[in-house]
This record gives structure tokens, C-alpha cells and sequence, in this order.
């Protein structure tokens, strides 16, 4: 496709080798990336905006910044499950995982779904989408009821023990996202962290006290409080 040579030279003239540097310390593939800042991408995207077959051509260049861009600018009601498995298994990074599920994935009727599904694989992009999804949703779906989510519980205690790195951070930021959700749903998301801290694994421990200490806080308690009163 024409337009994507054309984007992708946009790109490379954005090229920024500090930026590059700074996110192989975030732990992000940097071999096919030119460094450049979301709010830049983003500010890109208005131009192409739902443009989907540019979005699925984009991200076929596999260049970092081509896949945010293609994800900035697909057309979530046109994502089918077969493209939302291609994408995810060809995650490579935190950010491109993350950005993936919040503005495309976790509006797709399957999402909850897909968050258990994925949950469970062994990849560690894969699984991270997982609880990256039950995160995302339950921070974006306001009217969700409470027993949609309660089935993450049970998986979120399951996998506490996995000491990969990105897959325990989006663990844990499930279960914090989920708790914050309101005052029923904290008192069940505490449990769970006590269930995990009763398991006794390095992976567990830090994910569980870390949960309860956010959803502990005065400020958490605050918000839920006052919102419980809406």
C-alpha cells in the first residue's frame, strides 16, 4: 500500500536514538523501532483515523511505531477474533500488548472471553494480554455487573505464581483494577491477595501485598466510599 511507504518514511524522519535507548531500559524491543513518543503518534493518527485496512498493512511492516499506529488507527468494530489472535501472537513488548488490549481488544464482545483464554497460554506477550484485558475492562465497562468479573478472581490467584516480569505486573494490575471497581469488589479482591499471600511464592508475595496496599489506601477508600453513594 502506497500510504503505508509514505507513513513509514514520516516515521523514520521522527527518529529519536535517545528515545530508543530509554525504552530498551523499559524492556521494550527496540531492533525495528525509531523512539518516537505516543502523544507524536497519536497526534498522527487523527490523520488516518479508522482507516483499518492501512491499520492491518501497518502493522505487517512489524516496525514498533507502524503497530501503534496501526492500533491508534483500526476500526475496533471491524476487529474480528481471527485478527485479534494474528496481532497477539506477534506481541513482542509491553507497551504494544498494552496499547493493543485498551483502545482495540477490550471492545470486542469477546473480551471476556479472550481474557481467560489467553490467560492460560504460555507465551509471556500472550498471557500478559490476558490480565492486561481484565484490567482494561474493568477500568473502561462502568455498568459492568459485578459477576462478570468474578470469574478473574479464581485465574488471577491461579497464575500469581509466574515470576516473568510483565506477566505478574499485569497480575497485579488486574487485581488491583478489578478491587477499585467499588467497595464489593475490593472486599473480594482482598480476599483473593490473602489467598495469593497464603500460597507463598516470591511472584505472589509482591503481587498481593502490593495489591492490598493500593486498595487499603485512604485515597482508594475515599473514592469508593463516595461513589457507593452515587
Amino acid at each position: 500500500m502506497k500510504e503505508t511507504k509514505v507513513i513509514l518514511e514520516r516515521l523514520k524522519a521522527l527518529t529519536n536514538e535517545r528515545n530508543r535507548i530509554g525504552m530498551a531500559r523499559f524492556g521494550i524491543t527496540t531492533d525495528k523501532a525509531f523512539g518516537i513518543n505516543i502523544p507524536i503518534l497519536r497526534n498522527l493518527a487523527k490523520e488516518y483515523k479508522k482507516e483499518h485496512e492501512l491499520a492491518i498493512d501497518l502493522w505487517k511492516t512489524e516496525y514498533h511505531e507502524a503497530r501503534l499506529l496501526a492500533i491508534f488507527i483500526a476500526d475496533p468494530k471491524k476487529v474480528d477474533e481471527a485478527l485479534m489472535e494474528e496481532w497477539l501472537c506477534d506481541f513482542n513488548s509491553w507497551d504494544i500488548c498494552d496499547q493493543a488490549i485498551m483502545n482495540v481488544f477490550d471492545k470486542h464482545p469477546m473480551a471476556f472471553k479472550k481474557a481467560l483464554e489467553w490467560s492460560e497460554r504460555e507465551n509471556e506477550f500472550e498471557k500478559r494480554a490476558g490480565f492486561a484485558m481484565m484490567a482494561s475492562l474493568a477500568v473502561h465497562l462502568k455498568r459492568e455487573p459485578d459477576k462478570s468479573f468474578a470469574p478473574f478472581f479464581k485465574v488471577i490467584e491461579k497464575h500469581s505464581d509466574d515470576p516473568r516480569n510483565f506477566v505478574k505486573k499485569a497480575v497485579n494490575w488486574a487485581l488491583r483494577q478489578i478491587g477499585k471497581r467499588n467497595l464489593i469488589l475490593r472486599q473480594e479482591a482482598i480476599d483473593c491477595a490473602n489467598r495469593i499471600l497464603a500460597l507463598d511464592t516470591t511472584a505472589g508475595r509482591w503481587i498481593a501485598k502490593d495489591a492490598i496496599k493500593e486498595l487499603e489506601d485512604a485515597k482508594t477508600m475515599e473514592r469508593l466510599i463516595a461513589k457507593s453513594y452515587k
